[in-house]
């Protein structure tokens, strides 16, 4: 009783408000901290995703066939045999895999944002030029291979189909992973069946400037490989997709990279990694996991704003010239360089600012 009463009294002397007040802010203080942690989980897991899941899990599928488990291993490669060529005709996209909650917590941890400046027709299928491309295309993985930042609500009855290397199709586990983003391989085989035998509304995301634009990114730097990559426009002619800029202000950002000069030895080595592999190894970091202030491989939560230009008629040529495939490129990067200067200032950069096209 005596401590009901004591309560009471404290209500009335307005301690009670002070202490619901405490209580609340206390809730809030660990519901952010709870928050961040999550934010820090999500995007650690699709780092690791990125870096070494596909060897990890064939590692782990060639340890299993040398268990008693053997008959699991056996039939996922059975699977994979017969499955090998779903990854070139559009791959197998889960809805519920791209609305996973832990994609919100990525989205939030930069945080991204996706911005659309026109509206795209269902009827027409486009290519999308994104700009650039980082060390790890953050931006483009979350705005198109998830629901995270509403792509399916900004764009409408189009699919988007983010296109990265070939070689992650050939990876166990790994592959099935991304093709329930909706991610498909970068080569001709995935773009054709694409534009021409999955009807229309589908964008495919190409990263324009690959491994050789991402051995150049560091922050504060804003520069493309472009001049000579036009293989996108022969596509976009051939199939008249239309092309699409887009351009994500703060990819650059989250990470820091050593930058090797032309004719080093680093260059050399990142060079050929590009030319044999496919991708070209680059030393960087991040944050640490536990401490912004330290070093590791967590990208820095610097805000990334990807923005979809203005869609660029392209008509239907089934064997394009070189004249023709030069044309579009013309135009497609002044476009890119129009895009970058309309929206530069409003996310950060200063006007003088000038997009690097290499």
């Amino acid at each position: 009783c005596t401590n009901v009463t004591i309560f009471f009294l404290f209500l009335s002397l307005g301690t009670g408000s002070n202490i619901l007040s405490a209580l609340q802010d206390l809730f809030w203080l660990l519901k952010s901290k709870v928050e961040k942690q999550l934010q820090i989980i999500s995007v650690l897991q699709w780092v690791l995703t990125f870096l070494i899941m596909g060897i990890a899990c064939t590692l782990i599928l060639m340890y299993i066939l040398c268990t008693d488990c053997w008959v699991i291993a056996a039939l996922y490669l059975a699977w994979l045999v017969f499955d090998w060529n779903t990854p070139k005709k559009g791959g197998r996209r889960s809805q519920w895999v791209r609305n996973w909650a832990i994609w919100r917590y990525f989205r939030d941890y930069f945080p991204i944002r996706l911005v659309k400046t026109h509206n795209l027709l269902t009827t027409r299928n486009y290519i999308f030029g994104y700009h650039p491309h980082g060390i790890m295309g953050l931006g483009a993985f979350c705005n198109f291979s998830t629901e995270a930042t509403g792509v399916s609500q900004k764009f409408p009855g189009i699919r988007p189909y983010l296109a990265t290397l070939a070689g992650n199709f050939r990876m166990p586990i790994l592959r099935d992973y991304l093709m329930s983003g909706g991610i498909c391989p970068v080569n001709r085989d995935s773009i054709d069946y694409i534009l021409s035998k999955n009807g229309s509304g589908n964008a495919i995301i190409i990263v324009v400037g690959g491994a050789a634009e991402s051995l150049n990114c560091t922050p504060g730097k804003n520069s493309v490989t472009l001049k000579n990559r036009k293989g996108f426009v022969k596509l976009a002619l051939r199939h008249g997709a239309d092309l699409v800029p887009v351009y994500s202000f703060g990819e650059n950002e989250v990470y820091k990279q050593v930058i090797f000069e032309e004719g080093s030895w680093g260059r050399w080595v990142q060079k050929k990694f590009q030319k044999h592999i496919g991708f070209a190894p680059c030393i960087f970091h991040g944050r640490g996991l536990f401490s912004s202030t330290t070093w590791g491989l967590l990208p820095y939560s610097k805000p990334i704003t990807t923005v979809v230009g203005e869609p660029i008629t392209i008509p239907k040529i089934d064997n394009p010239s070189q004249k023709d495939v030069d044309f579009y490129h013309s135009i497609y990067v002044d476009s890119l360089i129009k895009l970058f200067d309309k929206y530069k200032s409003k996310f950060g950069l200063p006007e003088t600012e000038v997009l690097e096209v290499n």
